[in-house]
């Protein structure tokens, strides 16, 4: 596999095999320059989301980038507080008037949101928004993240389009068997956020130990592991050197007995706050 061998969305979209996050950049200069490094470096998927507080950087960081606009894929999302049909429709437009783009590849419903007072979710509302968005041109493609089985199940009962992406936590020490298996199974392309455990267990010895035999970094196993689970996984620095890394994939493959002992460091150990499995 290739960096050029891009996976293909269950609507014919192609998605690069790998992408560059941009969560918890929000200082401008930081934020144009890394996507910048990025972009230069070979990525071609950029991740942002309303969330982040950063589109407006984004979208300066891909215009000066030099690079045609169709050449990078770009995606961002829907935060909770918008999730109804009419505020769905008005944040995306917020959304690409920040960015600066007539378009974005990829649109997701940031998470699967459960209002607690009321005891109601507006997922379906939110969905119909995001099909209709799809269906203007304005998104190439529309999907999820952070649904677990339970909420994929549900949006049958409604959805007119199949989500095309799930995006959430994945890496050797929080991996989920039976949810990777129904995307597959289902033609939903699965990203992964936070591949290097947010930088918490990257060191571990274990980790270190097969990464020697590769001659790579620990980064780059956890990396290379996410893309030989069919993942897309979308790591992220502000440092050019850790950046080029992270990309510097795609010149080896780990063995089936190596991603065993990867597979088996599985704690079902969240590093993010947050834990979908807990909303109805």
């Amino acid at each position: 596999m290739m960096l050029t061998d891009y996976k293909k969305l269950n609507n014919g979209v192609n998605i690069p095999p790998t992408g560059f996050g941009t969560w918890k950049i929000k200082d401008s200069v930081e934020a144009v320059n890394s996507v910048k490094l990025a972009l230069q470096a070979g990525y071609r998927l950029i991740d942002t989301a309303k969330m982040y507080e950063n589109e407006e950087y984004i979208g300066k960081a891909i215009r000066e980038s030099g690079i045609k606009r169709e050449d990078i894929f770009v995606t961002t999302k829907l935060w909770n507080e918008d999730q109804a049909y009419e505020t769905a429709l008005a944040a995306f437009e917020r959304s690409l008037k920040n960015l600066g783009l007539e378009y974005v590849d990829l649109y997701l419903v940031h998470w699967p949101f459960y209002n607690w007072e009321t005891k109601e979710n507006k997922r379906k509302e939110a969905w119909k928004a995001m099909e209709e968005i799809y269906a203007s041109g304005r998104a190439k493609a529309i999907g999820v993240c952070n649904y677990n089985i339970k909420h994929l199940e549900e949006m049958k009962t409604y959805a007119k389009v199949n989500p095309m992406v799930n995006q959430f936590e994945m890496h050797p020490f929080y991996y989920q068997p039976e949810l990777l298996d129904y995307c597959e199974k289902n033609n939903i392309v699965v990203e992964a956020y936070s591949p290097l455990a947010q930088g918490k267990r990257v060191d571990d010895e274990r980790i270190t130990n097969i990464a020697k035999k590769y001659n790579k970094s620990n980064a780059q196993i956890l990396l290379r592991w996410c893309i030989q689970k069919g993942a897309v996984p979308i790591p992220k620095s502000a440092h050019k050197e850790r950046i080029e890394e992270n990309l510097n994939i795609f010149d080896f493959e780990i063995s089936l007995e190596d991603m065993s002992a990867l597979d088996s460091l599985n704690e079902r150990q969240k590093q993010t706050n947050w834990n979908p499995d807990l909303v109805p």
